[in-house]
């Protein structure tokens, strides 16, 4: 895969427990392997029992028919987060898959240490799902981030080949400026107006960038697909999130955090507020 600008996931990994999530977990995976055309690697980290793997292979069996080559699940005992990233380094992964777990109220979903943990060390992409299901979900509209970032325009080309392989219909670019970029404070209607020009002018700006980007995705790519761009203000990650919830985006495809020294703090400040509820599911890539 290296530099090229088509993103193809080749091998997709998940790590499954015996919880009610399993059957979905596992449903949603094969799916993905049928959208990419591409192998599945399913791990369960601890113990092998003959009932876990009739379990397993009674699910997989309408899918895999026997083909060794296309779905292979390993047992491994360990911490979870080691054994998942030692795994998908192994087989070459580029996607790990996780499920988030329901808030009480069922309205919000999180994303569990677990998780968390695997999403921040991870070396490929990951795909975050919050509500794994039996039956097949349409993906018609994708979010993606078009922030002003050196690994933004790898992530929208890639988008672009997701938004294909998903049968995705809409892919939305969004650009979040901050508010401090205006540093206009409005008090009165002149004060109003200045504001409202200057995030006038950044949003051309922003457009402009992004149309340069997507300028450069080939056509084939773009075919069938309408591509809007959006500029809001806010502040970073909390923005985006919440306008993937706001027009019901059925998948938000966000940069990778830039790994850092201390406490991975660029991580914590972009992508905390979409990790501590998730406003759909969300595609960090790699």
């Amino acid at each position: 895969m290296g530099d090229s600008l088509h993103h193809k996931f080749s091998t997709i990994l998940i790590g499954v427990a015996f919880s009610p999530n399993l059957k979905n977990n596992i449903f949603e995976a094969m799916r993905m392997v049928d959208f990419f055309d591409c192998k599945l690697i399913i791990v369960h980290v601890g113990e092998k029992t003959k009932e876990k793997e009739a379990t397993i292979k009674e699910l997989i069996s309408g899918f895999a028919e026997d083909d060794d080559e296309k779905v292979k699940i390993i047992w491994r005992q360990g911490s979870p987060v080691r054994v998942i990233i030692e795994i998908a380094k192994e087989k070459k992964a580029d996607l790990i898959m996780l499920g988030a777990i329901p808030r009480e109220d069922f309205l919000k979903f999180y994303i569990g240490s677990i998780a968390r943990k695997i999403t921040r060390r991870a070396h490929c992409s990951v795909l975050l799902l919050i509500k794994p299901s039996e039956d097949l979900r349409p993906c018609n509209h994708i979010v993606v981030n078009g922030l002003k970032d050196e690994k933004t325009k790898q992530t929208i080309l890639h988008s672009f080949e997701v938004a294909q392989n998903l049968g995705a219909q809409k892919l939305t670019i969004v650009e979040e400026i901050s508010h401090q970029e205006v540093k206009v404070v409005v008090e009165d209607d002149q004060s109003l107006l200045k504001d409202t020009l200057i995030k006038e002018q950044l949003s051309k700006k922003e457009d402009q960038r992004v149309y340069d980007i997507v300028n450069n995705v080939s056509e084939d790519l773009k075919k069938g697909i309408l591509i809007k761009t959006q500029s809001i203000f806010g502040r970073r990650g909390y923005s985006i999130g919440h306008y993937a919830k706001v027009v019901a985006a059925d998948l938000l495809i966000m940069n990778a955090p830039k790994k850092t020294t201390f406490l991975d703090r660029i991580f914590v400040h972009d992508l905390e507020h979409i990790l501590s509820e998730l406003p759909t599911d969300v595609l960090i890539m790699r």
